[in-house]
């Protein structure tokens, strides 16, 4: 099997694409992410990576990948987002270590600058960006791409395709 790069979009919303230098494969998918009830004293639920389906859905790949991870959101003004995120690429890092992936860590803003038009600016036309963007660079997972509506962990994968591999 050849070499693959596992992208991770972080997050529970987030998404994970496998590419191969030469694109013999090239998957992608939704993060798989689970709803359980809080462990806090309000009553409200919590979604969580589904840490089990992650392992199933890399393990094919563990002699010959590397993983890149887009950093999370940290931002104190938005705490249950934050938490939400580090929650989720701790359970993410979890999967890779016990399969023995090599990690490695990425900005949004150097896959983005790469990939996407200039002067794109906010979140709403950044995504758009990224779901035009994947949709025409990878047609075969335009059904995916639009349930999800961007292709940011597809993106990520291309541009560590293309320049790292």
């Amino acid at each position: 099997m050849s070499r693959v790069v596992i992208s991770c979009d972080n997050g529970i919303s987030g998404s994970i694409a496998i590419l191969s230098k030469d694109l013999s494969i090239c998957e992608f998918y939704q993060t798989p992410s689970k709803t359980e009830q809080s462990y806090t004293k309000k009553k409200q639920n919590i979604s969580r990576i589904d840490h089990i389906a992650l392992y199933n859905l890399l393990e094919p790949y563990k002699e010959n990948a590397i993983a890149v991870l887009e950093r999370p959101l940290v931002n104190p003004g938005m705490f249950k987002a934050t938490l939400s995120g580090v929650r989720a690429l701790e359970a993410t890092l979890v999967v890779l270590e016990l399969l023995g992936i090599a990690i490695q860590y990425e900005d949004s803003k150097c896959w983005q600058q790469s990939l996407l038009p200039k002067g794109i600016k906010g979140s709403t036309e950044l995504k758009k960006a990224s779901r035009d963007i994947g949709i025409r660079l990878f047609p075969q997972h335009a059904d995916t791409i639009k349930r999800q509506k961007d292709a940011d962990g597809l993106l990520l994968g291309e541009y560590w395709r293309r320049n790292f591999m």
